[in-house]
């Protein structure tokens, strides 16, 4: 847009040379936006703010003090950074040596950046995600992870409800009584399979026409993850997919594009249906977690949605 200074607020101890600056955008005491930047609608630029040329800023994104935006950075709209967070965008710099071009971050939609984080060049934090406070992001974030520590790791998914175990949900029920738990999240399904207890030990059961929702074609099982690192980021289009923890344990997360749910896999007698066109992420796999999977079609490249971004597009048309 054309700047209109009576559009936007400069303090007058701030400085800001870009004519790129949207409606109600409000620059506060000894900031400084260079000429070329862009910066949205309704942000909130605070105190000791530094934004280079080469950075562009959406709608309603809020910068708190002491930060500086370099030239690679895109940022979303509605995107919170904390005080103090850090940037870079160079790997290896050196005092005057300049790349031939900066290495580009994205901070997706929504994210929030928290206070004295630091974010590496050339990644991605995607729509939704939260970096904690003194977080160092050393690799991309997907969708509404929450992250920290040094280096980051997913801890959690905002706005994500944490779906009680069918055992828990519905009291002690007998040893062999199935149970089905709708988990909110779609045709999603929380299952508890049948269990035979005896002195020589426990058997957990499951009869595919009747226990699982569908005919499986094929399994895999997922073993000796070597960190309690991400898996799984997908949808199907068609699949539909049971999942069973064998051994150890493992988080379940399911998104439709409306509500998300999480559910703990720590039982061999616990199973979640998912269906197609629902998201799937698997993460908090210990040492000895052994994970399952039936599935309710042939292996297919074509079937698998890896975007976040298409899956909300898709969903959102059907």
């Amino acid at each position: 847009m054309s700047r209109n200074e009576s559009a936007f607020f400069v303090h007058p101890a701030g400085i800001c040379e870009s004519a790129n600056v949207g409606e109600g955008t409000r620059v506060w005491a000894f900031a400084h936006i260079l000429q070329h930047a862009r910066i949205g609608r309704d942000c909130n630029i605070c105190d000791h703010v530094f934004i280079e040329n080469d950075v562009t800023l959406g709608d309603s994104v809020t910068v708190k003090c002491g930060v500086q935006i370099w030239d690679g950075l895109q940022i979303g709209d509605r995107v919170f950074i904390g005080p103090n967070a850090t940037f870079t965008n160079d790997r290896f710099p050196r005092s005057r040596q300049y790349p031939d071009g900066f290495l580009r971050t994205i901070i997706e939609d929504d994210a929030s950046i928290g206070a004295n984080a630091t974010i590496l060049p050339g990644l991605r934090i995607a729509r939704g995600a939260m970096i904690g406070a003194g977080a160092v992001v050393t690799r991309d974030v997907p969708p509404n992870a929450i992250v920290v520590g040094n280096p980051a790791r997913i801890v959690g998914y905002a706005q994500t409800k944490q779906q009680a175990s069918a055992q828990t949900a519905a009291g002690s029920p007998d040893q062999t009584q199935e149970l089905v738990t709708d988990v909110g999240v779609g045709r999603a399904t929380l299952h508890r399979l049948k269990t035979v207890v005896d002195m020589r030990g426990r058997l957990s059961v499951c009869e595919f026409e009747k226990d699982i929702p569908f005919q499986p074609r094929r399994y895999f099982v997922v073993y000796d993850v070597p960190s309690r690192e991400v898996r799984g980021e997908h949808a199907h289009k068609v699949c539909h997919q049971f999942l069973v923890c064998l051994r150890g344990s493992v988080s379940v997360l399911l998104d439709d594009g409306r509500s998300r749910t999480e559910v703990l896999l720590d039982r061999p007698d616990l199973g979640v249906f998912m269906p197609a066109m629902v998201w799937g992420t698997q993460y908090r796999y210990t040492n000895d977690a052994i994970l399952l999977v039936f599935a309710s079609e042939e292996y297919s490249s074509e079937d698998y949605i890896r975007s976040y971004e298409e899956f909300k597009i898709t969903v959102s048309g059907a």
